[in-house]
């Protein structure tokens, strides 16, 4: 062992990006002796890039809003826009005004749940690679570059593809949204400020061209209020053919002058399927995208992530098992992401030419988009219903195939949440519920 390093801890966590760090202080401001393993550098680990996070998860999880330049924007109006060749008129297809997500640097995020852990006692042993269980411990024991690390409890908040404690199964490729984001200087703000006006938008507001790669891809753009910087966000699935996230952003800023130089930025693939039907053993728990704990319907894990860490460090600090963290965070939060994963696998089937006309049939009501934003079950109140029945109607009298399908997956969500939120409490009995759940998933 590396000097300093307790032999015996309460919790040794397998990854120090936003999920591992903030899961890391919660449980060592609790009281527990905690070890944080990180394979790369600590300034190096987690999400490099400018990601969109509901406030609301900082407030669940006890985790302090940003500030600047951690914070870099919004809320502020999100324009959906659909690609020029898939319609006549330009201008948004739909303008959400208000909402609750915030663009976040990560790099800053990361690094501010990084020191909040230190200080309360988190011993992180940087660029150290988990190599699996040590032979013969029975999970007791992981082995790794700095020796065996001994543990009650192992998180692994390693990722998609890290330490795979639970030996979870690989995310189907279909599953997989391959994203990308960078922020640029701005290289010509006039003739960045007449491509917001051509579409809609102005600087300090988000523009979102959907349908750019497929019914489930985005380009965001966001040119900040100063004039100073672009961010542009992409994301695609390029299992069913379309290109990566990656590609979309190269291609974006070659055909757009005014974007100018690179400050930084990354691309990742995130997974797309509901949570894992197991998220525990004995000893161990999967966190963040190691489990599939992210909001499939746009990708995002951040919030998600913050949310699910806080509720297993409260429920070790009060003496609970991790199986009763698993089955009231299945109840609660996979019911969520389980819902809009039958939402995200309906608009996965469309090409652009159904985007375009999904927003033309006025289905795509705002006060429901905007809950996809905030991550959150959309209200059913009688001023949404007023503009939303109509809609319904006149969407199944001119595209009753398209309208018929969108009910479907509708139902098929509110029916997946109810399945969640019955998940059950023997282990024994969660195949057969998961059975279920795959069942209504595929329609």
């Amino acid at each position: 062992m590396l000097a300093g390093v307790p032999s015996q801890a309460d919790v040794v966590v397998v990854g120090a990006g936003a999920t591992g760090a903030a899961c890391a202080a919660f449980l060592a401001e609790a009281g527990l002796q905690v070890v944080c393993v990180e394979r790369r550098a600590l300034a190096q680990a987690g999400a490099r890039w400018v990601n969109g996070v509901p406030r609301a998860a900082f407030q669940q999880a006890g985790v302090a809003l940003p500030e600047p330049p951690e914070h870099r924007g919004g809320p502020s109006p999100f324009h959906l826009v659909l690609p020029r060749e898939l319609v006549c008129a330009r201008g948004p297809a739909a303008t959400i005004m208000e909402h609750d997500v915030i663009h976040v640097d990560m790099r800053h995020l990361v690094a501010r749940l990084q020191a909040r852990a230190a200080k309360a006692g988190v011993r992180f042993l940087p660029e150290v690679a988990v190599h699996g269980w040590a032979q013969g411990q029975a999970e007791t024991s992981l082995a790794t570059d700095a020796g065996e690390l001994r543990a009650r409890i192992f998180v692994d908040a390693s990722g998609l593809t890290g330490a795979r404690l639970l030996e979870q199964p690989a995310v189907a490729r279909a599953d997989l949204c391959a994203a990308a984001q960078a922020v640029h200087e701005l290289a010509d703000r006039a003739a960045a400020q007449a491509f917001l006006a051509e579409v809609g938008g102005r600087p300090g507001e988000s523009v979102g061209f959907v349908g750019v790669a497929g019914g489930f891809s985005v380009l965001n753009v966001y040119v900040d209020h100063e004039l100073e910087t672009v961010s542009i966000l992409t994301g695609s699935i390029p299992a069913l053919g379309h290109p990566s996230g990656k590609a979309m952003l190269e291609r974006f800023v070659r055909e757009h002058a005014w974007v100018g130089p690179p400050c930084f930025g990354g691309s990742a693939a995130i997974p797309l399927r509901r949570p894992y039907e197991r998220l525990t053993s004995e000893r161990v728990a999967l966190l963040g995208d190691a489990g599939c704990q992210v909001f499939s319907a746009h990708g995002s894990g951040v919030g998600a992530g913050l949310i699910a860490a806080r509720a297993l460090a409260d429920t070790l600090a009060r003496g609970g098992t991790l199986r009763q963290w698993e089955v009231a965070w299945q109840r609660e939060h996979g019911a969520l992401l389980g819902a809009f994963d039958a939402l995200r696998r309906f608009t996965q089937q469309l090409d652009g030419a159904s985007v375009a006309r999904l927003f033309a049939s006025g289905l795509m009501e705002p006060e429901l988009m905007k809950a996809g934003l905030n991550q959150e079950q959309p209200q059913l109140t009688l001023r949404a219903l007023r503009t939303q029945v109509p809609a319904l109607w006149r969407a199944l009298r001119d595209e009753p195939a398209l309208a018929t399908a969108m009910l479907s997956a509708a139902a098929r969500s509110r029916m997946v949440a109810a399945l969640y939120a019955q998940y059950p409490e023997e282990p024994r009995q969660v195949p057969a519920w998961s059975r279920a759940v795959d069942w209504l998933l595929r329609g």
